[in-house]
């Protein structure tokens, strides 16, 4: 019995659809990175993109448990001295680009490296319910009903 590894000529991505609302944020992000990486695939191999394609609609209704809401701080530097910088997840949800906060969430639990650089681009994330992928007909993922724990009552 040889071990099975899997050709990127090969590959047959699918794509998903991922409504975010009232659904814990960490919870969903470790489904979308392994849905990403393609770990829930038998065929799955280290070294190959077999992932799927992953849209997330409605990331800025995404719940966050305990006081992260108001807590969990985002830091990044500018590059000169003394540019370090910080925001509240709770002033990203609320401003200009709510998505964000999901990107950064699934992007973190993603091994670093340029195939999950690569890997994350089949990620699109939306703030509002309207997305572009209507043609590829997602299939809808129900995270909420996976486990009871998934989604929070507000």
């Amino acid at each position: 019995m040889a071990t099975f590894s899997q050709k990127p000529a090969e590959v047959e991505k699918k794509w998903i659809l991922i409504d975010a609302e009232g659904v814990v944020l960490g919870r969903m992000a470790s489904i979308v990175a392994n849905r990403l990486r393609g770990k829930h695939k038998v065929t799955f191999t280290p070294h190959v993109d077999d992932g799927d394609h992953v849209v997330v609609i409605n990331a800025d209704k995404v719940k966050l448990t305990g006081k992260k809401y108001e807590n969990k701080k985002y830091y990044w530097h500018t590059g000169y001295p003394g540019g370090i910088k910080e925001r509240t997840a709770r002033a990203i949800i609320e401003g200009k680009f709510p998505e964000r906060v999901v990107q950064k969430a699934v992007q973190r639990m993603m091994p670093g490296g340029p195939l999950s650089n690569k890997q994350l681009g089949n990620l699109r994330v939306y703030a509002g319910s309207d997305h572009p992928h209507g043609a590829q007909n997602p299939e809808v993922l129900d995270v909420a009903a996976m486990n009871p724990k998934n989604k929070r009552g507000a």
